[in-house]
C-alpha cells in the first residue's frame, strides 16, 4: 500500500507491506521532499501557484514510484495549508490529475488521531502511558492524549507551526529578541489553549513527531549525519531542547545550514519549530521528549489495513 502525507512544508511518501498480526509495517520506500505548499497562506489565505507546482513535481515522481512498485491501495491526506486556503480546489484538481486519486483534506482532529496511531505503535517499554503526542507541522501542531490500549482520549489542532510562526514573527536573520518574544507569546497562548482542551499535563510521556522535533533531537545528540535509526525513540531533556533552541534562534540561516543534520529546506523555519517544542515542554511540565520517526504517515498506512 501507499501513503502520502502532504503538509504545509513537506510532502512524504511511504510504500509498505502490511504485516500479518500485530507486527510492524515493512517499509519498501520512505521519501520526503520540501515543497512549502503553505508558502504565504497565513497572509494571503491562498495557495501560491508556484507552491502548487512544486508539489505537483514531487507528486508526479511519487506517482511513478507507486506505479512501478505495483501498489494496490493509495491514500493521500493533505493537512493544514490545504484546509486554510480559499483556492484549495485548484490543489485538489492537480492531485487527482497527477496521482489518480483525490486527496483527503483531513480535519485537525483526524490529523491528530492518525499521528497518534502512527506514533505509539512500537514505543519502548520505558515510555510510560498515558502519552501526550505532539506533531509539530508547518502550519499547525496537533496535541493528542491517550494510550495504546484505550486509544485517543482527547485531541486538538492549533495553528502554530514552524512555517506559520516564521512568516508571522521571525523576519530577521537571525531573528531579533523582540521577534522571538512575540513568537513565544503567540505559541504559549496557543499551547495553553490546547492543554486546557486535552489533559496533556496528566500525561507521563511526551512523544514528539515531525521534522522540527527530529532535527532538534539530532542536534541535541550531536549526530554528524541524519540517522533515523538513532533518532527514533531517542529521549532528550528539556535542558537539551532549550540549549538547541537558543542556538538555532541565535544563528543565521547560513550558519544553520552548516549543521550536517540540517535539511536545506528546513533551515529557515527550524528556529520556530524548536521554539514550539520548547514552549510545549515548559507549559506541559515535561522534563524530556521521546522522538518518533513514525507519525501521521504511518497512521495513514495503518488505516489501509
Amino acid at each position: 500500500m501507499g501513503a502520502i502525507d502532504c503538509g504545509t512544508n513537506s510532502i512524504r511518501l511511504l510504500i509498505a507491506d502490511l504485516p500479518g498480526g500485530a507486527g510492524p509495517l515493512v517499509d519498501v520506500s520512505r521519501r520526503m521532499e520540501i515543497v512549502r505548499l503553505g508558502q504565504g497562506v497565513d497572509q494571503t489565505g491562498r495557495l501560491a501557484p508556484e507552491a502548487i507546482e512544486r508539489t505537483r513535481v514531487a507528486l508526479a515522481d511519487y506517482a511513478a514510484e507507486i506505479e512501478k512498485a505495483g501498489v494496490e491501495r493509495v491514500r493521500m491526506c493533505a493537512t493544514s495549508a490545504s484546509r486554510d486556503a480559499s483556492n484549495a480546489g485548484d490543489f485538489r484538481a492537480m492531485v487527482e490529475r497527477t496521482l489518480g486519486v483525490p486527496p483527503e483534506v483531513v480535519t485537525g482532529d483526524e490529523e491528530a488521531r492518525l499521528s497518534f496511531t502512527g506514533a505509539v505503535r512500537g514505543l519502548p517499554a520505558d515510555a510510560e502511558p498515558p502519552y501526550l503526542v505532539v506533531d509539530i507541522g508547518g502550519g499547525s501542531t496537533e496535541f493528542v492524549v491517550g494510550t495504546r490500549t484505550d486509544g485517543v482520549r482527547a485531541a486538538i489542532s492549533v495553528d502554530i507551526g514552524c512555517v506559520r510562526m516564521t512568516e508571522r514573527h521571525l523576519h530577521g536573520d537571525p531573528p531579533t529578541p523582540a521577534e522571538i518574544a512575540a513568537a513565544e507569546a503567540d505559541i504559549a497562548a496557543a499551547v495553553d489553549r490546547a492543554l486546557a482542551a486535552v489533559p496533556g499535563r496528566e500525561a507521563a510521556t511526551l512523544v514528539g513527531l515531525a521534522g522540527s522535533v527530529t532535527t532538534v533531537v539530532a542536534l541535541a545528540e550531536g549526530l554528524r549525519e541524519y540517522d533515523p535509526s538513532r533518532i527514533h525513540h531517542a529521549r532528550v531533556s528539556y535542558e537539551q531542547v532549550a540549549s538547541v533552541t537558543a542556538a538555532l534562534l541565535g544563528a543565521t540561516r547560513e550558519q544553520r545550514l552548516t549543521e550536517p543534520v540540517m535539511h536545506p529546506g528546513r533551515a529557515d523555519v527550524i528556529g520556530a519549530g524548536a521554539l514550539v517544542l520548547r514552549v510545549i515542554m515548559e507549559r506541559a511540565g515535561m522534563p524530556s521528549v521521546v522522538a518518533s520517526e513514525h507519525d501521521i504517515l504511518d497512521g495513514i498506512a495503518w488505516s489501509l489495513a
